[in-house]
């Protein structure tokens, strides 16, 4: 790696993705939160000294060959990847409305990823702590582990934000992914404290705490006590709290049709972080994550073209 530039790991699930009607022609591509931060921050990070790398479990199998290649296209360096034999990646398939919003339909059980930490020897991940200058995951990554696995990642972020630096926890939350709603609330709750910036949608904050608005949402979101808050609120302003400085308030950009919200929070983050981890305000942070993540709403699928973005990947000043 480059002088001067910050390696970031992110841990997390990637799944085969498969779009369209049920029964009709569907497209195969690949997706999954955390990888999805990965390729647009490996995107735009590239140009603002981000070096990106995704920590996950795969198989031995032709597809698993077949996601590592086209992350190593996408610039993603695969070297914490663990191959566990026997396994395979997990499948989805996402069924859009006709205002855009997605539903899902899981595969993945058995996937490879949940496996990432079984082995009694380090994972890659642990293996590479003392050479990371961030971690990222997500509820989702929470969620994947079993106890034993999520103890060994809440670890490595004891690790890495006692070495002060940055460990990044995205909330999102999916109900169905936990099998008891009791567990959930400890994992993040031991997550929020562990982190140093906490990307917060405000609806899954009020789905995980069961709170009876938005609003209350909001607020307690702010008041969580990681170091620097994010608060995500669809098509309102975002909200950044960072120590004790002035609440920021950062206007989203306006889309006129919205095609596909997959992966919006997503590329917000990859955005914001892009910014962010190198030393950029938090206001310009998110203005960039806001801009991404409208640009991805317009398009279908969970990865846009790069040409798509290309104006985004540009750091300030850099030639066009």
């Amino acid at each position: 790696m480059e002088p001067n530039r910050q390696r970031v790991a992110l841990f997390g699930e990637c799944m085969l993705e498969l779009q369209g009607q049920a029964f009709g022609t569907l497209q195969q591509t690949f997706g999954g939160d955390t990888l999805n931060t990965a390729v647009y921050l490996a995107r735009c990070g590239e140009a603002r000294g981000i070096d990106t790398t995704y920590a996950t479990g795969l198989g031995d199998d032709p597809l698993s060959d077949g996601l590592v290649q086209r992350w190593t296209d996408e610039g993603v360096a695969v070297d914490l990847v663990r191959r566990v034999p026997g396994r395979m990646p997990g499948l989805y398939m996402i069924d859009v409305d006709p205002n855009g919003e997605r539903s899902f339909s899981y595969w993945r059980d058995t996937s490879a990823a949940r496996a990432y930490f079984d082995a009694a020897e380090p994972s890659p991940l642990e293996a590479a702590c003392d050479t990371l200058d961030a971690l990222y995951l997500s509820g989702i990554s929470l969620a994947i582990l079993p106890a034993a696995g999520r103890e060994r990642l809440f670890g490595l972020m004891r690790r890495l934000r006692g070495r002060g630096k940055p460990v990044v926890f995205d909330n999102n939350y999916r109900p169905r992914l936990w099998p008891r709603h009791e567990e959930a609330l400890a994992a993040y709750a031991e997550a929020f404290e562990l982190a140093t910036l906490a990307l917060v949608t405000a609806d899954d904050h009020q789905a995980l705490h069961a709170l009876p608005g938005l609003e209350v949402a909001v607020a307690r979101a702010l008041a969580l006590p990681c170091p620097e808050v994010v608060v995500k609120r669809g098509r309102q302003a975002t909200l950044v709290r960072c120590g004790r400085e002035p609440l920021v308030e950062v206007p989203t950009e306006p889309v006129a049709r919205v095609m596909d919200t997959t992966a919006a929070g997503d590329s917000f983050a990859a955005g914001y972080l892009s910014v962010r981890l190198p030393g950029g305000s938090a206001q310009d942070a998110a203005l960039l994550g806001n801009r991404l993540a409208a640009r991805v709403i317009q398009h279908r699928g969970a990865l846009i073209p790069r040409e798509a973005m290309a104006d985004l990947m540009q750091a300030p000043g850099a030639a066009a």
